[in-house]
């Protein structure tokens, strides 16, 4: 297996994306806390200060799977809780940063096999198609699990639009690289920018979500402002945050965490309970903002998220473990 203790950045590996209860012994982490008093800050983890932005609201979404009833995550837990390397890898780290990230003007490229490519911008991909509301669960290859109120709409309304040719086999999202706005660029625990691909079945399907905002708001920088990529049936880092270019292409796309530790980060990453990490099991989860923290009651986790209805056909005679 290739190692990353040398890439220079503030981690050794791919592996401390994870939190470090679930990979060294969640026990001797809870002695520790306990012994501290510190075990109440298990229950919040990095209480927001986000100010509330722009309003963006979106009608009710008729597509199926597209409103979970759950009980949405508290907007303070979404967006200070966040996976954004850019930004730095604890989970603190991107709300603490993102700040300076200036989101317009802001355009994303269309390139590649597609009849009609164009560069967008944001106020043109605003008013692509009717915004609306979904709420996704969310579910993170480290264990942990939201439901979120997003804004935006299906990904296949601006694909249909740029008709894609017969050669267009996956499409593959770029995200913003500037050192300048982004402090952990340049580092070298990932190769930047941050790629991130999908077979153009799955970018057409309905659930996948181009989403522009959450809780009624425009997306906080930390939550990949301006425009992200939502995949409720995938896990986490599969939604590119901050794209800046969309490009249809005929080979699977090199993503980010596959090159960076492919042995651990497939290609697919569906939301598999029965096919474990390397390191842990994906059975359980914890949901964040639940009291207890740590001590709360783990949760099963479902085949596709829960979107195995709506998804699984995508997916019908595959090896899930092959291709994971």
């Amino acid at each position: 297996m290739p190692s990353l203790k040398d890439r220079g950045f503030i981690h050794p590996t791919p592996s401390d994306i994870t939190p470090r209860a679930v990979y060294e012994g969640r026990r001797e982490l809870l002695k520790g806390l306990l012994a501290g008093g510190a075990l109440m800050a298990l229950g919040a983890p990095g209480r927001a200060q986000t100010p509330h932005g722009a309003k963006l609201p979106g009608g009710k979404s008729a597509v199926d799977g597209a409103m979970t009833m759950e009980k949405p995550t508290s907007f303070d837990d979404i967006t200070a809780y966040n996976n954004f390397y850019e930004f730095g890898t604890d989970k603190s780290d991107p709300a603490r940063n993102a700040g300076k990230l200036v989101t317009r003007p802001w355009t994303v490229a269309i390139e590649g096999a597609v009849k009609k490519p164009k560069v967008y911008d944001l106020d043109e991909l605003l008013k692509l198609a009717p915004l609306e509301e979904r709420i996704y669960r969310l579910r993170c290859v480290e264990g942990w699990s939201m439901v979120i109120p997003w804004v935006g709409y299906s990904l296949a309304e601006l694909i249909k639009r740029v008709e894609p040719m017969g050669n267009a086999k996956y499409v593959e999202f770029v995200t913003l690289a500037d050192a300048k706005q982004m402090p952990y660029v340049g580092s070298r625990v990932l190769e930047w920018p941050y790629v991130e691909g999908l077979r153009l079945d799955e970018a057409m399907h309905p659930l996948a979500l181009l989403a522009f905002g959450l809780y009624g708001e425009v997306l906080p920088n930390q939550n990949g402002a301006p425009v992200r990529m939502v995949l409720p049936w995938k896990y986490g880092f599969k939604s590119a945050k901050s794209i800046v270019k969309i490009r249809f292409v005929e080979k699977q796309p090199a993503t980010a965490w596959v090159k960076a530790a492919g042995y651990e980060y497939g290609f697919y990453s569906n939301v598999n309970p029965n096919v474990d990490h390397p390191r842990w099991s994906q059975a359980t989860e914890r949901r964040i903002g639940e009291p207890g923290g740590l001590f709360a009651k783990r949760r099963q986790t479902l085949m596709f998220n829960g979107y195995e209805s709506q998804v699984g056909q995508l997916y019908a005679g595959m090896d899930l473990k092959k291709f994971f």
